[in-house]
Parts: structure tokens; C-alpha cells; sequence
């Protein structure tokens, strides 16, 4: 029997990937997994929606009996693989000047004082990308906040959605230049927003009842010494895992990870950081082909939260 596989990393249109929360699901059971986490960047607005129809396409459900991607209609006498929703959210944070990213796993998203923060941080993204608007206009291309807004509706706008914006409207000729050009971070139309610490993430995570993940540790091109620090550091505030599998990494760099992870005696966790169409050639649950998250790991995890 093959090993049952699972994507504890996925980006829906909620925030910069290409698939709703609904077409997520669809693409889970076609792919065959056992479970996903959607861990949309700072928001946790596409939960409720992957959620429920994951639910209403569970055996016994009354109310959704066809999936939306392929529109056809599932029998009664077949179940398909419907696969657990995992809720998740993963923080933009920053360390000493650079960007690091804390995936939280099965979050209480209706806590009250995680949404208030969450708020927060909307409020100051929103801010921040009036300011990236004016600073396009001025370069001459015509983009208002609320053009943005009616273009990718029911999304957390970040730089790739500006980035698709330039490219459908013809500024650039493709989503590199566009970054190159205008929005990336040494260019001229790009604005920092406030972020939080990689700290003050976990603890987050924490008080909402889920399990704080280092993401990606690899694609922060520390040196061993920096990473090893920056692991401690996080561990002491409540670290529960490290992303040890991923889409980009090398036998040698995952080795390196599960390393890391035995020193600080942290979970293991992996995931493909799937965008749909934002990442060319990287696909769910496979990541460039290559990528295998046993579910094996899914319960060490899932015996960390509060809400389980």
C-alpha cells in the first residue's frame, strides 16, 4: 500500500496564490492527499470556506455533492479521498533586517485576540500599499489601491499581486521585471511595512493553540552559526517545529535540517509553499516533482495543539 502523503505549506487566492480555498480542496483529493494546511500569508480568511466544503464533501454530507474544479457530480457508492483541512496562517516576520516566515498549524482561527491582531496587521498592509500606489503613479503607471483591490478581490494584497497587476495591464513583460522594475525590495516603488518578530509570532501562534513551524530555513542563506542562534532563540519563546521537507531543498540541505531539528528537539514538518500559477513548475503536494511529506508526521503535530 503507498504511504499516504500530505502539504503542510499552501497558499490560496486569500493572499498571493492562484487557487480559492474551494479549488484547493478539489486539487488536494485529485492529487491524493491526506491533508493540507492552507497557511495563507497573515490571514486566516480562506479557512472557513476550505473547511466547510471539505466537510460537505465528507460521506453523510447533505450539502455539496460535486466539486468545483471538475464540476462533475461524486456517487454515492464512491468516496473519493477528502482531505483534512488543516487551519493554518503563515507570519512575514523580520530578524535582524531580514524577512523570516513562522507557519502556524492548527490555529484556533475564531480566537478573538489572534483576530484583533490579525486586524492589525491589515490595517498597516493597507497603509503601506497606498503608499506603494502613489509611488507607482508617480513612476506613470495609472493604479489606484482601489483598482488593485477590485482587480484581485477577497485577497491579502502583497507585491506579487502588483507585480500581476504591471503585467496584465502591460507595464512589464513578466512578473520578474516587474519586481526588478518596481516592486521588489531594492526597487523604487517598493514600501517596508511593519512587521513582527519571529518571537512574537510563535507566541501568537501559541496563545491561539496551534503549533508555531519555522518555515523554510534553508531560503534564509544564514550561516550555520546565525541559523543555529535564531532556532535557539525561537525555542526558548515556544518553537514546536522545523519546515525540514521542501519543495527547493537538496538531500544535503534537508539532512542539515533534521539536524537542526534533533539539537533543539523540534517536530518535523515540510510542505511544497504551492501559489498555483505564482509558482510555475511547482505543484501541490509534489512540489518540482520530487517533494514527499509522509503523514506519518501529522500526528506528533496534531498532538501539540490545544485545539485537537
Amino acid at each position: 500500500m503507498k504511504t499516504k502523503c500530505i502539504d503542510l505549506h499552501v497558499h490560496s487566492t486569500r493572499s498571493d496564490g492562484t487557487f480559492t480555498p474551494t479549488q484547493l480542496v478539489d486539487y488536494a483529493m485529485e492529487k491524493g492527499l491526506a491533508a493540507f494546511a492552507l497557511t495563507d500569508h497573515d490571514t486566516v480568511d480562506g479557512l472557513e470556506e476550505a473547511i466547510g466544503y471539505a466537510e460537505s464533501l465528507q460521506p453523510g454530507s447533505t450539502s455539496g455533492k460535486t466539486t468545483a474544479m471538475s464540476g462533475q457530480t461524486i456517487a454515492e457508492d464512491t468516496t473519493p479521498l477528502v482531505p483534512e483541512v488543516i487551519p493554518g496562517i503563515e507570519f512575514s516576520t523580520e530578524y535582524q533586517g531580514q524577512d523570516i516566515h513562522i507557519v502556524g498549524l492548527y490555529i484556533d482561527y475564531h480566537n478573538r485576540t489572534f483576530v484583533a491582531k490579525l486586524q492589525e496587521f491589515v490595517d498597516s498592509r493597507s497603509l503601506r500599499n497606498q503608499k506603494m500606489c502613489l509611488l507607482l503613479q508617480e513612476a506613470g503607471i495609472d493604479i489606484t489601491y482601489d483598482a488593485l483591490l477590485q482587480e484581485f478581490p477577497d485577497s491579502v494584497i502583497t507585491r506579487a499581486h502588483y507585480a500581476s497587476y504591471l503585467l496584465n495591464h502591460g507595464y512589464v513583460k513578466s512578473m520578474k521585471e516587474a519586481f526588478d522594475r518596481y516592486v521588489g525590495d531594492r526597487a523604487p516603488c517598493f514600501v517596508p511595512r511593519e512587521k513582527v518578530t519571529p518571537v512574537q509570532a510563535v507566541q501568537m501562534i501559541l496563545e491561539a493553540g496551534g503549533v508555531p513551524i519555522l518555515a523554510h530555513p534553508i531560503l534564509y542563506h544564514m550561516s550555520d552559526e546565525r541559523l543555529d542562534t535564531l532556532t535557539s532563540e525561537l525555542k526558548d519563546t515556544g518553537l514546536v517545529g522545523i519546515e525540514a521537507i521542501y519543495s527547493t531543498y537538496k538531500p544535503y540541505e534537508e539532512r542539515q535540517i533534521r539536524a537542526l531539528a534533533a539539537k533543539y528537539d523540534l517536530l518535523i514538518s515540510g510542505g511544497s509553499d504551492f501559489h498555483g500559477d505564482n509558482k510555475p513548475g511547482l505543484d501541490l503536494g509534489t512540489g518540482y516533482g520530487k517533494l514527499f511529506v509522509p503523514y506519518s508526521l501529522l500526528k506528533p503535530i496534531k498532538s501539540r495543539s490545544q485545539n485537537c
